[in-house]
């Protein structure tokens, strides 16, 4: 028996890579991307799409009976920059999709679940360097506050009906695939982007906010390596810290000018300096190490290759 897997939201910066790297796996049509529209992406014209509301459990439920679904990875929120703007759909969002699958899986209709948490959980009172996994937990934005509570209810739903669902807190995430999708880390996103087509970049953080980071690369490795580690493994229940680098805007901009020297970069803070500001500069994931032996490949600097080869 194969391994029949739904990604909800499917069509984002993540689920994008992750649906194509979840049937190079599993096979094609073992993986069923859905999202809330169906637009002519690779993702969707590369396999078996469903058009689903994250917020519709029958429609859910619907797809799970359907496709005989084991696993269900939950990647639809509304990320922290654009939660701002829309808290209450932000929360209504983040949350009840979340429940939706928390309760398939309790009524024993799906296995596994992955739902991702975020380093957007720590807040202006969280210990700034190499943050611990359990640790002062204050969000400030929407988006925190709606991971943080996740998290409870992932440990809870775990401990109270068993259900085996699995998280990590990402990093700010970069990808040269798929473009920004409303993150307060996106700017080294979109540097990239800029820096090959306009040789210059005006930056919405300040020079010196360092945060945490990772390549998609190795985001996807985890989320993957996380679902397919023995359950006696995944020992925390409500998400593991990940780590892979973390840098400042100085930092980022001056590795690409060793590849494009002309390159320069402005810096024009915005509201979602206050954001950045109530996150980590660096964390400890010393249990996702230990428990199910995560470890990073890329670095500022092999990143920063990989990333304007693809995109030139």
């Amino acid at each position: 028996m194969s391994t029949k897997i739904l990604i909800i939201g499917a069509c984002g910066q993540i689920g994008t890579e992750l649906t194509h790297k979840l049937r190079q796996l599993y096979g094609t049509d073992n993986v069923i991307a859905s999202d809330i529209r169906k637009l002519n992406t690779d993702v969707v014209n590369s396999g078996p799409f469903e058009v689903v509301n994250a917020l519709d459990f029958n429609q859910i439920e619907h797809l799970v009976e359907v496709h005989q679904i084991d696993e269900i990875y939950l990647m639809a929120a509304l990320l922290s920059a654009t939660a701002e703007k829309n808290p209450a759909f932000a929360w209504d969002l983040n949350m009840n999709s979340l429940f939706h699958v928390l309760n398939l899986a309790k009524a024993k209709k799906i296995k596994k679940i992955f739902w991702p948490s975020s380093i957007a959980v720590f807040g202006p009172t969280t210990p700034k360097e190499n943050t611990p996994q359990y640790t002062i937990i204050e969000p400030s934005t929407v988006y925190g506050i709606s991971k943080q509570a996740g998290e409870r209810w992932c440990e809870y739903y775990h401990n109270i009906f068993g259900v085996d669902v699995r998280s990590v807190r990402y990093p700010g995430l970069i990808s040269w695939s798929s473009p920004p999708g409303g993150g307060t880390t996106d700017y080294a996103v979109d540097i990239y982007h800029k820096a090959l087509s306009d040789g210059k970049y005006e930056c919405f953080l300040s020079s010196e906010t360092k945060m945490p980071m990772m390549y998609m690369d190795d985001a996807i490795a985890a989320t993957i390596q996380i679902m397919q580690a023995p359950a006696e493994q995944i020992k925390i229940r409500s998400a593991y810290n990940l780590a892979a680098m973390s840098f400042t805007p100085t930092e980022i901009a001056a590795e690409i000018k060793k590849h494009i020297p002309e390159f320069t970069i402005s810096y024009e803070p915005d509201f979602r300096q206050k954001i950045a500001d109530s996150w980590p500069a660096s964390i400890d994931d010393a249990y996702a190490r230990e428990d199910w032996n995560w470890k990073h490949k890329f670095d500022l600097e092999s990143m920063t290759v990989d990333m304007l080869e693809h995109l030139k």
